[in-house]
C-alpha cells in the first residue's frame, strides 16, 4: 500500500482518533465542574496539555518563530482557549449532545463556505441533517426551559471552533510541534486568571491536580496534535465534515461507558453523519493529494 496511492488514510484516522479522544476526555473533565466549575477545569486542560506538549515535541527545536508569526500564534492560542472554555460553560447548564451539535455549526459553516463543487455542498448538507436529527429537542419536556446562557455560550464554541480551522490551516507552514504546544501556552496566559478568580486554591489539591492533568492529555494535547497534523493534510471542507462524526462517537462512548442506548432515529441519524463523512474523503482524494505537503 503507497502513500501515493492512499494518501487520505492517514490524516482520516487522526481526524477519527482526535475526536474518540475529545469523547472521551469529556466524560472525565465534568467530573471536576462540582470543585472547581468549567472555568477551573479549563485552565488545567490548557495548562497540563501545553505542559505535556512541550515536553513531547519541544517546541524551541525549531527556532525562534519569526516575529510575523507571532501574531498567529497569539491568535491561534487566544482561540483555541477562548473555545474550550465557552464549551465548558455551555455544557454546565445544557445537555452535552446539544452543546456538540450546536458547536459543529462552526466546522460545517467553514465546510459550507470553501465547498467549490456541487458535490461537496451535498455531503455537508446530508451531515447537517444527521446533525439536526441529533439534537435532543424532542427529549426536552419544554425547548424553552434550555437555559439561553448556555445555548449562547456554544454558539460563541462554534464560531470559535471554525476559526479555529481557519487560523490552523493559515498557520500550516508552522511545525506543529511548535504552534501546539506555544497556542496552548497563549491559551493558558488567558484562561488561567480566570480559572483560579472561580475556583480559587481548590485547583491545587492533589485528586483534582491527577484529574485535571488525565483531562489535559485526553481532551488537549492528544486530540489537538491529531487534529493539527490532518489539518494540514485535509481540505477545509472535508475537515469539517469528517468533524461533523463527533456526535455520532460521543453517541456511541455513552453507550458503552454510560449504558446508554441509541434511538431509532439516532440510529438514522448516526448514519447520515457517517455517510457524509465517508462521502467526504471519497470526494477529496484528488484534493488532498494537490494539499499534501512535500
Amino acid at each position: 500500500m503507497s502513500s501515493n496511492r492512499y494518501p487520505i488514510l492517514l490524516p482520516v484516522a487522526a481526524m477519527l482518533g482526535a475526536i474518540l479522544s475529545l469523547c472521551l476526555g469529556s466524560t472525565v473533565a465534568k467530573q471536576l465542574f462540582p470543585i472547581i466549575g468549567p472555568s477551573g477545569t479549563t485552565a488545567l486542560r490548557v495548562g497540563f496539555s501545553a505542559i505535556v506538549l512541550c515536553i513531547v515535541w519541544r517546541p524551541w527545536r525549531y527556532g525562534w518563530p519569526q516575529r510575523a508569526d507571532w501574531p498567529r500564534i497569539v491568535l491561534y492560542g487566544s482561540v483555541l482557549g477562548l473555545m474550550n472554555w465557552m464549551f465548558y460553560q455551555a455544557i454546565r447548564t445544557i445537555p452535552f449532545g446539544l452543546a456538540v451539535a450546536i458547536e459543529l455549526i462552526g466546522p460545517l459553516g467553514v465546510a459550507f463556505l470553501s465547498s467549490q463543487r456541487l458535490s461537496n455542498v451535498v455531503w455537508v448538507l446530508v451531515a447537517s441533517g444527521g446533525l439536526a436529527l441529533l439534537l435532543p429537542l424532542a427529549s426536552v419536556p419544554q425547548a424553552g426551559q434550555l437555559d439561553p446562557g448556555g445555548m449562547m455560550w456554544a454558539f460563541s464554541a462554534a464560531i470559535c471552533w471554525g476559526l479555529y480551522i481557519v487560523i490552523g490551516k493559515g498557520a500550516q507552514h508552522l511545525p506543529s510541534g511548535q504552534l501546539l504546544p506555544l497556542g496552548l501556552g497563549v491559551a493558558t496566559l488567558l484562561i488561567a486568571p480566570i480559572g483560579w478568580a472561580a475556583a480559587g486554591t481548590k485547583m491545587f489539591t492533589p485528586n483534582v491536580l491527577a484529574i485535571g492533568l488525565l483531562v489535559g492529555i485526553v481532551s488537549s494535547a492528544i486530540p489537538y496534535t491529531l487534529e493539527f497534523f490532518a489539518i494540514k493534510r485535509l481540505p477545509k471542507y472535508a475537515f469539517g465534515t469528517l468533524a461533523a462524526i463527533e456526535p455520532a462517537v460521543a453517541a456511541m462512548v455513552g453507550w458503552v461507558t454510560l449504558g446508554e442506548t441509541l434511538t431509532a432515529r439516532q440510529i438514522v441519524a448516526v448514519a447520515l453523519v457517517m455517510a457524509a463523512s465517508v462521502g467526504a474523503v471519497l470526494t477529496s482524494r484528488n484534493q488532498i493529494e494537490a494539499a499534501a505537503p512535500q
